[in-house]
Formats: C-alpha cells, structure tokens, sequence
C-alpha cells in the first residue's frame, strides 16, 4: 500500500511539473489542459490527523481548473472552477452531488465568508476582491492609486476583516509598473479601507488563520511565512513557521515545490498544498504527508461537523476522511 501511494505521488509530482501556464507568455496565459486522474492514493497513518490506509478518493476530474475550497454555512464544499467560462463557482455536498452555485465571477481564486453571510472572492481577471454572493459589490480595486496586481488568497477573521495575498505574476496581465514586491492586505472591517499589512512575503500565495486567530499564515515558495495578529488587524513578528518537505521522484532526487493554498483543523494544525498535503503541527513540524493523484493545490474541511478533508487541483476534486476536524464557524 505504501509503495503504491509513494508511485502515485510521483506521478502526482509529474503532473505538477508540466504546468502550461507556467510556460506561456506574455499574456494572457493559457491554463493547463485537463487531464484524467491517476487512481486514488492511500493516506499515511498520522495520528490525531488521519488513519493509515484510508482512501484520497476522487470525486470527479476534469473540470477547468479547481481552486480556493471552503466548506458553505451547511457543510457542502464550495470551490472555483476559473476556467468555465468568465469562472464559476461548484458546490459538492455531502452525497457529492455536483452542482453549479454560481456563474460569472470574473475568474475568482480564493473564497470566504464573512460574518453577515455574505460571500467574498479574490478576483483574478478584473483584479479585485469583492462581495459575490447575495449581492455583488466591489470591496477593493486599487490601492493608493494604483491597481491591484493579482489577489489569489483570502481569509475572514471574525470580525469581518479580510486578509488576502496579493502577487506580482497573474495569468491576464503584467503588474502594474509602480508595483515591485508583492503585498499581503487588509480590509478593515470598521470602516472598509484598505490597508498594507506586509510586504516581507517574497513568494505569497495560500493564507489562513490560526483557529484563534492570534497568528496568521502566508505559503512563500518553499517555506510558510507566519505573523502576530494585533488587535487592530495589523501584523508584526515576521518569521519562518516550518519549511516544506521535498518529496522524492521515480530515480529517489528530491523535488522542489512550492507552498499553494493552505487551511487549518481545530487543533491548530496547518495543512499546505505542496507535492501532496502536507500537515505541520501548531509548532512548525512536519507530521506527514498524504498523497493526492494530481497535484495539490488547495485543501479544505467541509462535509458533516468538517470531517472530510476535500483536496483540489489539476481539475480534479478528492475527499478524505479525517481523525480531526476543522475549525467550527469559519470558512477555512
């Protein structure tokens, strides 16, 4: 069993480094075609996390490019299919009856709740984060004058304040000329300004919370980037929370990869898209790995009382059972 799953890893890990967009320039890119998935992989035994032998089951394959899971009010999994058209947006519950939420979201990434209901994403074609669901209103365009680049990630405190990435790359356009490093924001939830929170993230990507709240999480390159939330939604304390695990390929050379989306169980647990999903205690170790068929690019808890962990990427969707569970009351 543990052979085979470290096979498919690495098949997984080929996948991952045969991206087209990656490739492709200038603009705008194409993305990656679609492909079938390889059979289901078999989970490691990490304990408190997941039993030994369980199944990365696929639900289904072949949609335009999956991101940004988080589980909706009722326990079904919510994600972005960007390549559908102008994007839309899938929703799976807990019988995986597939359904489409909700359509034209000018190519969403990343998705939450905030906590009037309301549905926000991060926006990759028009770059903007804005309210997409019961209504549709921008939250955030530019900053100081100048647009932004290319918001991928985001996470809701309780308070209503939005924390998202904001990288230089995107697929449809060049970044702005005044912009040279990527910018970690938030929106405040007293007022709405937006404000700049860090500019030390080299490589952002994927972004949570601790389920306190009192840290945040930034994936960046190889490594996953933390802060100190202050009271007034600031961060300080910049700093390396774990660097991530290099997998092996077929001839046993490790490969490189790179943190994507990420999210956190009840434990404090943080679990990052990276060559498979990796899982690092609330300390920074690494506790293991659990194999997916394509490549990872975004985990998240949903299903009944969160106990399935849903992995997508490469237009693929699996679902895992879990030990644990993730954060109650919040989106991821």
């Amino acid at each position: 069993m543990r052979r085979t799953a470290a096979l498919l890893l690495v098949t997984g890990l080929a996948f991952a480094g045969s991206s087209v967009a990656q490739d492709q320039g200038p603009y705008p890119r194409l993305p990656a075609p679609a492909v079938k998935s390889p059979p289901n992989t078999i989970a490691p035994d990490i304990p408190g996390v997941v039993a030994g032998g369980t199944e990365v089951r696929l639900i289904r394959d072949l949609f335009r490019s999956t991101e940004g899971p988080i589980a909706m009010p009722d326990g079904s999994l919510l994600f972005t299919e960007q390549d559908a058209g102008d994007g839309q947006l899938v929703r799976i519950d807990k019988d995986d009856k597939i359904s489409t939420f909700l359509e034209m979201t000018n190519r969403t990434i990343g998705l939450a709740y905030d906590p009037k209901g309301r549905l926000i994403g991060a926006q990759s074609n028009q770059p903007r984060v804005a309210v997409l669901h019961p209504e549709r209103r921008i939250l955030a365009d530019s900053f100081e004058g100048v647009p932004l680049a290319n918001p991928n990630d985001l996470v809701i405190d309780r308070r209503g304040g939005i924390y998202f990435t904001d990288q230089l790359g995107g697929r449809f356009r060049p970044p702005p000329k005044e912009r040279t490093r990527p910018i970690l924001f938030y929106i405040r939830p007293e007022d709405g300004k937006l404000i700049k929170v860090s500019d030390e993230v080299d490589n952002p990507n994927g972004i949570t919370l601790s389920p306190d709240e009192k840290v945040l999480y930034a994936a960046n390159g190889a490594t996953i980037a933390a802060f100190d939330v202050q009271p007034d939604g600031t961060l300080r304390n910049f700093r390396t929370f774990a660097t991530l695990v290099k997998p092996r390929n077929a001839q046993g050379a490790e490969v490189q990869v790179g943190g994507d989306s990420m999210c956190v169980d009840e434990a404090g647990r943080v679990y990052v898209a990276a060559g498979g999903v990796q899982v690092f205690s609330p300390q920074g170790q690494h506790l293991g790995t659990i194999p997916t068929p394509l490549r990872a690019q975004a985990p998240a808890f949903a299903g009944p009382d969160k106990k399935t962990l849903y992995v997508v990427g490469a237009g693929a969707v699996y679902k895992v059972a879990m030990l644990t569970r993730g954060v109650q009351g919040r989106a991821k």
